[in-house]
């Protein structure tokens, strides 16, 4: 069993690896999944969209979501999976940290008024190593 900063550790370096996640959200009953773009400052995880996509609406509604990273098809693959609730974020200057040349595909920059970021506050994460039992991290 991995001590909380240890876990912290490891955890922050999946992400750290892995620039890509899939992102859950809720639609009325049902769950809904898409793969996105993983941003993160220590176990706070940032996604940036379209504030006119399904999601957005949906978080609305719901701000419970999920993350799921680290899988590559390979049994010693380190997985995170992590429960948090997310808010949407305007802010300029978290906008312009995030921003790089690849979002300039969907937006015209960082002050686009579509451009936002999904703010993610964990309140629970498991860390999967292999075959190993998961070790959670609860907030």
């Amino acid at each position: 069993m991995l001590k909380t900063e240890q876990l912290e550790e490891q955890i922050m370096k999946v992400l750290d690896a892995n620039d890509v996640c899939a992102f859950g959200t809720v639609a009325g009953d049902q769950p809904k999944i898409r793969y996105m773009a993983l941003f993160h400052e220590g176990l706070k995880v940032y996604l940036a969209t379209n504030s006119r996509t399904d999601k957005v609406e949906e978080l609305r509604e719901n701000a419970n979501v999920f993350v799921l990273t680290g899988y590559d098809g390979t049994p010693s693959t380190k997985i995170v999976q992590m429960e948090a609730t997310a808010k949407l974020c305007t802010d300029n200057r978290l906008r312009e940290k995030l921003w790089d040349d690849e979002l300039g595909r969907w937006f015209d920059g960082p002050h686009d008024p579509d451009y936002v970021v999904l703010e993610l506050n964990p309140t629970r994460i498991e860390y999967i190593e292999g075959e190993s039992e998961p070790q959670v991290w609860q907030k």
